[in-house]
């Protein structure tokens, strides 16, 4: 082993020290797109040792990638250039006590999604992020892609449900702002300057998240509506008539659930007769009190008044209402399975999708002919997973794609959206940022990390370019 490796293994033993083939399973990313063979593996057992190994390949110029559940798109948490070593977060599995009185709870960072929630159900009280990824995102790469999910129109991003955080910085020193209150206005909010940094600027060990009572009362349904505005139009009125309540509004359309029921047979659909457009309608409430079933019906029948809705059904059992979010939740491995796909994340403001949505299919079409287009996503605050399935027989050079991404980029600038909804930058979309965005803005970015990482050892390549 190298100097550096011999300390690293000194410092972590056997199982906190990966080489070799025992690497494998952390150096690609999940498209397996990105990621080239690193020195080794770090598995930390705790804050102390995360220091340790920071500071000592800080010390040798070793470039470090923060690693979490590996299940992002955008190819930020694997190395960029071989050598280099993957600080994986995965033993940190430490979950504090449920603070019920004051509404948040301590996590480390190595901590999956899926666990945090079902600990949380045994004592009424919730996390309010969810995501496909969930059985296997942590919460450390939850808070490092700044995740948003299906739930963020309501209650925020993770930067709005961070309370505090525990940092390791690049040279290896501990930022200790484990704070557990919401309102906390001494200097700059550092909490929210972590997340979303992709491992850039220093590595989340611990955190204190925000909790919230778990419903009392849920009621969901499978909505048809004819087109795109009619989507805009009956998710304005939902949320003027029952904002207060509304938890999920999740859209789709008749390619992607095509997509399912071919390749996932363990998929029903629900309704009658199928539609082009499909909406997903979630309210919950913490009162037994409230008449959620009432007002949802009044709705559905003002919906189909109007036109707006078609056709519809209500989850009569938990399991129905599960039902009806795993052909929501399965639209991207129907894709998958369907073969060759370019997948974009962003974001309009939700009153411009119809227009988006229209321009869009015209890019894509004249681009690539034959495509096949299957836009979903979160309706509430206009985040568009726009997924794009590309003809077998056609052979795409590289400069095909680009042109395709870029004009799509260019489109979402105009409508005032982000090209980089929830997924962040990683390694993939850091030329269109730096094409798309105000250089004040890049620059700023850029800034920022030198005067953390003066070295650039942390992630280097994810987020920003060269740094001058």
């Amino acid at each position: 082993m190298s100097g550096i490796a011999q300390k690293l293994h000194k410092v972590l033993g056997d199982k906190g020290w990966l080489t070799g083939q025992d690497t494998n399973a952390y150096s690609r990313d999940w498209l397996d797109c990105y990621g080239m063979t690193p020195l080794g593996v770090a598995r930390p057992a705790d804050t102390e040792e995360v220091s340790a190994v920071v500071r000592l390949c800080g010390e040798a110029n070793v470039v470090i990638v923060p690693q979490g559940g590996n299940t992002g798109l955008c190819g930020a948490s694997v190395c960029g250039e071989a050598g280099g070593v993957i600080l994986s977060l995965s033993r940190m599995t430490n979950v504090g006590l449920v603070d019920s009185d004051s509404g948040c709870i301590e996590v480390e960072a190595g901590v999956v999604l899926a666990n945090l929630h079902a600990v949380l159900a045994e004592h009424s009280q919730m996390f309010p992020l969810h995501l496909g990824a969930e059985g296997s995102a942590n919460i450390g790469g939850l808070i490092a892609t700044n995740a948003g999910g299906s739930h963020a129109f309501r209650y925020g991003t993770m930067q709005d449900l961070v309370l505090g955080l525990e940092v390791v910085l690049p040279d290896g020193r501990i930022w200790n702002g484990m704070r557990a209150v919401q309102k906390d206005n001494a200097g700059y909010q550092l909490r929210r300057l972590f997340c979303g940094s992709e491992g850039t600027l220093g590595v989340v060990t611990r955190a204190v998240l925000r909790l919230f009572p778990a419903p009392q009362q849920r009621v969901t349904a499978l909505l048809a509506l004819p087109e795109p505005t009619a989507l805009v139009s009956f998710a304005t009125r939902l949320r003027a008539s029952a904002g207060e309540f509304l938890n999920g509004l999740e859209f789709f359309n008749d390619t992607g659930v095509g997509l399912v029921l071919k390749h996932l047979p363990n998929v029903a659909f629900p309704l009658e007769s199928h539609s082009p457009w499909y909406l997903l309608v979630e309210l919950t409430t913490c009162s037994v009190d409230v008449p959620l079933d009432s007002i949802l019906d009044a709705l559905l029948v003002a919906g189909m008044e109007s036109g707006e809705v078609t056709d519809g059904a209500l989850a009569m059992s938990e399991g129905q209402r599960l039902a009806f979010w795993q052909l929501r939740e399965e639209q991207p491995e129907g894709q998958r399975l369907e073969g060759r796909q370019l997948k974009h994340d962003l974001s309009v403001p939700p009153g411009s999708l119809g227009k988006f949505l229209a321009e869009a299919d015209v890019i894509c079409s004249d681009t690539i002919p034959g495509v096949l287009i299957n836009p979903f996503g979160h309706m509430g605050d206009g985040n568009v997973h726009f997924n794009l399935t590309l003809p077998q027989q056609l052979s795409l050079s590289d400069d095909m794609l680009l042109v395709l991404t870029h004009r799509l980029g260019e489109l979402i600038s105009r409508l005032r959206g982000s090209f980089a909804a929830e997924h962040g930058l990683g390694r993939s979309k850091v030329a269109l940022a730096d094409t798309l965005r105000d250089p004040i803005e890049r620059q700023l970015m850029k800034r920022i990390k030198l005067a953390l990482d003066a070295k650039n050892i942390m992630n280097p390549g994810v987020g920003t370019n060269e740094l001058t």
